[in-house]
């Protein structure tokens, strides 16, 4: 059986590498091959250490012992009056399980207890994989777009805001 719980400082480094390793299966062929080979879990681990979005929170799913994915949710970055999915990722594994909804849930009720009165993530405009996913569990585009580029890249990428009523 799947828990969902609060992250601890003891997930990191487990968070960090599923982090890397489902962005370089979600994202190849969206993503440049070198920006994803470049990607390291120490430093994603280091971020979480020490670059926490203020109000944010993480959930993580651990099944068998394991992280098989993690959430985190908090304030819109732009629009503190809204709330925001910044990170649903679920080990590839874990893909069709029902993880990732879990999570997704357990995020809308977190924001709803938070009192936003919205949910809002963005999506890379060609991950059709995850805009699908999000479809399914009630987001859909909003007509918002921008572009966003991986750290230590100079490629732009679309990026498709996605939002739902709480």
């Amino acid at each position: 059986m799947t828990e969902i719980r609060r992250i601890t400082e003891a997930d990191y480094d487990e968070v960090a590498a599923l982090h890397v390793r489902t962005w370089q299966v979600a994202y190849e062929g969206i993503v440049p091959a070198d920006v994803l080979a470049a990607l390291d879990p120490a430093a994603f681990a280091a971020r979480r250490r020490s670059d926490p979005h203020p109000g944010a929170e993480t959930l993580i799913a651990v099944d068998e012992g394991r992280v098989a994915g993690f959430v985190t949710f908090g304030p819109d970055r732009n629009d503190p009056g809204e709330g925001e999915l910044y990170a649903v990722y679920v080990h590839p594994y874990h893909w069709g399980r029902g993880t990732g909804r879990r999570l997704v849930e357990a995020a809308r009720a977190g924001l709803t207890a938070g009192g936003y009165p919205s949910m809002r993530l963005w999506v890379l405009e060609e991950n059709h994989a995850a805009r699908s996913f999000y479809e399914r569990v009630g987001l859909a585009w909003d007509g918002t777009r921008q572009t966003w580029s991986p750290r230590g890249s100079t490629v732009e990428l679309p990026e498709l805001r996605y939002a739902t009523a709480l």
